[in-house]
């Protein structure tokens, strides 16, 4: 189950020689990388903080906080790229990141039936 919630790093692994074969800008790929490794920290760290909640309303605010946060630091982030350099660096890291994205959310949902705990380290309904 470790190579499946990391599928996400394992793209982006095999995503290097796709852009050094199909000759895509390497700007686009340090760029998803360094977005990519800001979003899975800044996760971990919200994870940490919403499972030492005790508040119920407090981890759903940073669980919530967390996702909306990201997703504007993400977007904002590809959109200075993007109009800091060309057109195909900011492209080409939007479409990683969203590769990313998808590969990562997709594997958390498909792992989540497997977790003894839920999201936030607290005792699933069924345990």
């Amino acid at each position: 189950m470790i190579f499946v919630r990391n599928l996400d790093l394992a793209v982006l692994a095999l995503a290097l020689p796709v852009f050094v074969v199909a000759d895509l800008p390497l700007g686009g790929y340090v760029t998803a990388a360094v977005i990519w490794a800001m979003w899975r920290g800044i996760g971990a760290y919200t994870d940490r903080k919403a499972a030492e909640a005790e508040d119920p309303r407090k981890v759903v605010g940073i669980a919530t906080g967390s996702m909306i946060g990201r997703g504007w630091l993400m977007g904002l982030t590809l959109l200075g790229v993007g109009l800091l350099t060309n057109d195909d660096v900011g492209l080409s890291a939007a479409v990683l990141c969203v590769v990313l994205f998808t590969v990562s959310f997709t594997a958390r949902m498909f792992l989540r039936p497997f977790e003894a705990n839920g999201p936030t380290g607290s005792p699933t309904p069924s345990s």
